[in-house]
């Protein structure tokens, strides 16, 4: 059934109250491949309570993996499979861009009430590009903000907008730094533990159904991974510096690939790009950190 996108525009997908603690924090960051070094002090304050510290792009689960319980405390809302006027097969969906913005350095444990919208639908042709905001604040303010683009192949050419242009185009020069990131095999069976269930990512036969000879790596995880990266190598890691940190996923990870990230600072904005080091192709382009 083609997209409506007047009725799907500006439903409400959820509203609740969420809370995460310290172990919600610590999957996380096993999830995208934090303590490889296991004894190393710097891999130790991602994994173990201990001066423990929480990267900015954890906000992305923090109030959609634990949404069991959200609803527990009262969370209501169709959620984006049950949307009048978006009916779509879910193994044709890929996240296609992600944003976050922190209002303040993310706590070891929080609770919060949330809200989660459909802000737009823009046409792509071949591709519906859905945009999705998700919002949280607890008694102190906003605490933070994220804004998801997902990409249903298939579903274009129902005659919306085209949307924005992307931006935060790598510059034409050798990068400040590179960094590399192997991943497990079983990488995506365990960042799935964070809350996204898509069968994609773990069924071999709903990822032939897919297009993909086996299952992919979340493109979350692909978020996360490259924001440790560049936390730890261009800013000492030292997470309470990530304002805001936007990237577009150009092309699909596969579970025990190694990711090189690059980077390059320009003023208070670093902006990189990952890539497969096996197959040589992008993972994620498009991307910017801003610095508070």
């Amino acid at each position: 059934m083609p997209i409506d996108r007047d009725k799907a525009l500006g439903a409400v997908l959820g509203e609740g109250e969420g809370s995460y603690g310290p172990d919600d924090v610590i999957l996380y960051h096993l999830g995208i491949g934090a303590g490889f070094a296991a004894t190393d002090p710097r891999e130790l304050e991602y994994t173990f309570e201990k001066n423990l510290k929480v990267l900015p792009s954890f906000s992305v689960v923090a109030t959609s993996s634990f949404s069991s319980r959200a609803r527990s405390q009262g969370a209501s809302g169709p959620g984006m499979f049950k949307v009048e006027g978006l009916e779509f097969n879910p193994a044709m969906l890929l996240h296609g861009e992600q944003e976050i913005e922190i209002q303040r350095p993310l706590p070891t444990a929080a609770s919060f009430k949330t809200k989660s919208v459909i802000a737009d639908i823009f046409d792509k042709g071949k591709a519906a590009l859905v945009i999705i905001e998700n919002s949280a604040e607890d008694d102190d303010g906003p605490l933070f903000a994220s804004r998801m683009s997902a990409f249903i192949r298939g579903e274009g050419g129902f005659g919306g907008p085209s949307g924005p242009k992307a931006g935060n185009a790598a510059p034409e020069r050798e990068p400040d730094g590179v960094v590399e990131q192997v991943t497990l095999p079983q990488q995506a069976l365990l960042y799935r533990l964070n809350g996204d269930k898509n069968p994609l990512h773990a069924d071999p036969e709903f990822a032939k159904m897919g297009g993909f000879d086996t299952p992919i790596i979340h493109g979350l995880c692909s978020y996360g991974i490259a924001c440790k990266a560049i936390v730890d190598d261009a800013l000492g890691g030292d997470v309470t510096q990530v304002k805001n940190y936007a990237a577009r996923f150009r092309g699909v990870a596969f579970p025990g690939e190694t990711y090189v990230v690059s980077w390059w600072r320009e003023g208070d904005t670093i902006l990189l790009e990952a890539k497969s080091k096996e197959r040589g192709e992008p993972i994620i382009t498009n991307a910017a950190i801003t610095l508070r």
